[in-house]
């Protein structure tokens, strides 16, 4: 019998199937198809056309799967945003006059408000953006959270201006996001998502519960227009990762701002976790991180807050707004200062050693039952203690075996941490002496379970 299953994912035709047989489904070279239903045998699925809804059956053979993103800086989720420019240099952008072509620029004479540019009937017209109350309108009548939903809206309705927008003027030497979402796979129809109600609510924008094709998924939904840009390297990256510790991306929505859709899980971030019960997480996170490690990436922001737990109780890295190649690159990026290496903060060189250094900090938080590290100290504090050699004290009923792991990890020179592979291989050592953590007495006390299982 066949069964549902949206996570066999998106597909992409490899060739055109343009005189299909009863029951077959026609689709061209490039479409986008939707698996929704896998049958037992491999040689055929079920699929739908995400362009128009048309369901029927595909051969296996004649579809791909979804390729990874290039993390591109030209990637630009507004291509149409030229920044700020003069009246006259947008003009000579929109010239000749085509009928609905338009971009928006930065106004120069009203500072945080826009002008949207149109082209129509022989000339172009410039419509002030006014930015009040955290919202942008044109005519004070249709509100706005953000550029995107603004010209998402004007693209379908005439409303108070002189046409409709039907072409961006793209700004040289960008590519538009949304373009390269839609043509690897990735972009998803809001028409298929129900949202639920709020599972987390953080400082770039709500975290929700929904269902996208039958599967239950957490949507994170992002309006301000340059987070959101800064977030569409989170999606970039996570397009090229696939690991059963990491969590998994299926897919992006542009509507009403950015939505990054991934697996539900269950159990929420591992903070609350380990508030309510606490378990067998230290592996997980280290697998999850060495996978992140040999890809030479550099995660930058890894916390407890960061790691979520499925409703099997896997613990798996989410968050990868600040993912960065690990090229020891500077950024102005905000920093988690209690989680962040002493080189990090003082010189902004990343690297998977100063993962370790969040990694230690990480175990500490474990231990502590969530507590938040450095208890009772500011973040000025912190930066200069840390610097002058300071570490945190054990957490009450820590094993020493365990804290001594943590001392490893923020040694003040990164060379001297051990990496990923390394915490790996010796927790896998560690842990096939001793009985597993899953098969404890669930009414021993975790940090007493893990003492029993831990000799470093």
């Amino acid at each position: 019998m066949a069964t549902k299953s949206w996570a066999s994912g998106t597909r992409v035709a490899k060739s055109d199937h343009s005189k299909p047989k009863a029951g077959e489904l026609a689709y061209g070279k490039g479409d986008i198809l939707t698996i929704v239903e896998t049958g037992t045998g491999k040689q055929h699925y079920k699929a739908r056309h995400n362009t128009t809804g048309e369901e029927g059956l595909v051969a296996a053979t004649n579809v791909r799967e979804r390729e990874a993103i290039c993390v591109d800086p030209s990637l630009s989720l507004m291509p149409w945003f030229h920044g700020k420019i003069s009246g006259p240099e947008a003009v000579s952008k929109l010239l000749p006059v085509e009928d609905g072509l338009f971009l928006v620029r930065e106004s120069i004479r009203h500072h945080g408000d826009y002008v949207l540019c149109v082209s129509y009937s022989s000339q172009v017209i410039h419509y002030r953006v006014i930015y009040q109350d955290s919202k942008l309108t044109i005519d004070n009548t249709q509100y706005f959270y953000n550029l995107l939903d603004m010209i998402e809206f004007y693209s379908k309705h005439k409303g108070a201006i002189v046409t409709k927008l039907l072409k961006p003027k793209e700004k040289e030497g960008t590519k538009s996001a949304e373009l390269e979402l839609s043509k690897t796979g990735w972009l998803l129809d809001i028409r298929e998502l129900t949202l639920g109600g709020s599972i987390g609510e953080g400082e770039f924008g709500a975290v929700y519960e929904g269902d996208y094709m039958g599967q239950k998924v957490a949507v994170k939904n992002i309006k301000c227009d340059v987070t959101a840009q800064a977030f569409l390297e989170e999606t970039t990256v996570m397009t090229k990762l696939q690991h059963k510790n990491l969590v998994r991306l299926l897919g992006v929505i542009l509507h009403n701002g950015l939505h990054i859709v991934t697996e539900l899980m269950a159990k929420g971030n591992l903070v609350n976790f380990l508030r309510t019960r606490g378990r067998h997480i230290i592996e997980d996170v280290c697998e999850g991180m060495e996978y992140l490690e040999s890809k030479r990436l550099v995660h930058r922001d890894l916390a407890a807050r960061n790691i979520l737990v499925s409703n099997e109780g896997v613990a798996k890295v989410s968050d990868f707004g600040l993912t960065k190649l690990d090229c020891k690159a500077s950024d102005n990026a905000k920093l988690p200062v209690k989680w962040t290496a002493p080189e990090a903060l003082k010189k902004e060189k990343f690297s998977t050693r100063s993962d370790v250094w969040s990694y230690g900090v990480l175990l500490w938080e474990m231990f502590s039952y969530g507590r938040q590290p450095y208890p009772k100290m500011s973040l000025k504090e912190v930066k200069e203690l840390v610097e002058q050699g300071y570490r945190m004290e054990a957490p009450e009923e820590c094993p020493p075996s365990v804290y001594a792991l943590m001392r490893c990890c923020w040694e003040a020179e990164p060379r001297k941490r051990p990496s990923f592979q390394k915490l790996q291989e010796k927790l896998e050592r560690e842990l096939t002496k001793q009985q597993p953590w899953e098969n404890a007495d669930p009414g021993l006390n975790p940090r007493s379970s893990v003492s029993a299982c831990f000799r470093l």
